[in-house]
């Protein structure tokens, strides 16, 4: 069965009605975003819904570890792991705005490489060689939980790849395109049969299509921005959609990062939201979720509205999709 979680930003003094509000509506799982100087701590805020809640899983999504050392990553996951009796996942990826509110870029790829592996290796009780010192973490083998399965956030193949040799799970940064997400998933399953593929999916259900629109930019022009850092991922793309991740990147306001009416969002025609995302009365999403699911995904994170959304229409959204999407998912 798809595994449908709803991802969102970590606000400070909400969390704990935010992961109620989740399990209440029916979704698998919560993922959070870290980015610390546009949200709250994003393992604080985990713990805080692992208490509040009972089955919900709890995810990053996701962290990255440079502004985190590995070290730091594995014990503040195997933590939420404890807190929640064991319903952590770590979602990590090669950083973006946590980095780029920091003046620097997405996490060099053989950087990314070593950080997992000596995340993986904490999380499995295993000594880590930094310099010469075997480092590790005797309290994470001795938790009594389950180790936390990391999934990776992946665009380009190197990534998909070094996600698939290294993790329990990949999630896509690739849109709703069938296509794309067919050829990565073909890709990360070639590497390793067993791997768990899902993808983070910019969706908002809402009868009016043209307020699902306006409601999901914010967040898609995040996701699709990430095709246009990559020339490899750039390339997976069609000509048409390849000259809007240009024009994307050219007006890209990180000061504007995921919130609505940034002046990026005029890249983003209604033709591309419609392609990339996945926006429209419930059930349209829902079709497309199973045509997406069909292709061997089994878990999909949905990224529908940006960090300024008002907390009585992400209320509005989670319910519907509670009521009306996931229903006719399961």
């Amino acid at each position: 069965m798809l595994e449908v979680w709803l991802g969102t930003f970590p606000f400070a003094g909400g969390v704990t009605e935010l992961a109620q509000m989740a399990e209440a509506d029916g979704w698998d799982g919560l993922a959070l975003t870290d980015s610390q100087n546009l949200a709250g701590d994003v393992f604080a805020a985990l713990c805080l819904a692992g208490h509040a809640t009972t089955t919900l899983k709890l995810a990053t999504g996701a962290t990255n570890p440079s502004t985190r050392h590995p070290a730091v990553v594995a014990s503040a996951i195997a933590t939420v792991q404890v807190e929640s009796g064991g319903r952590a996942v770590l979602g990590i990826a090669r950083g973006d705005s946590a980095l780029a509110y920091l003046g620097r870029p997405p996490t060099p790829l053989a950087e990314f490489r070593h950080g997992l592996e000596h995340i993986q290796a904490y999380l499995r009780g295993q000594a880590v060689d930094l310099d010469g010192y075997a480092s590790r973490m005797d309290w994470v083998a001795r938790n009594g939980q389950p180790k936390v399965p990391m999934a990776v956030a992946a665009t380009g193949p190197k990534v998909i790849e070094l996600a698939a040799r290294v993790a329990e799970r990949v999630t896509f940064s690739l849109g709703a395109m069938p296509e794309r997400l067919r050829w990565a998933i073909e890709l990360a399953r070639s590497v390793s049969p067993g791997v768990s593929c899902g993808a983070y999916v910019n969706a908002v259900a809402h009868p009016d299509v043209n307020m699902a629109r306006e409601l999901v930019r914010g967040r898609l022009g995040v996701y699709a921005r990430f095709s246009s850092m990559h020339d490899n991922a750039l390339r997976s793309l069609q000509p048409e959609d390849q000259a809007v991740m240009t024009r994307l990147a050219e007006r890209y306001d990180m000061n504007a990062h995921a919130t609505a009416g940034a002046r990026h969002e005029s890249a983003l025609d209604d033709d591309f939201v419609d392609r990339f995302g996945i926006v429209g009365p419930s059930d349209h999403v829902a079709e497309r979720l199973r045509e997406l699911a069909a292709l061997g995904l089994d878990h999909v994170i949905i990224v529908g509205h940006g960090r300024d959304v008002a907390p009585a229409v992400l209320a509005e959204s989670s319910r519907r999709f509670g009521r009306e999407v996931l229903p006719q998912l399961r």
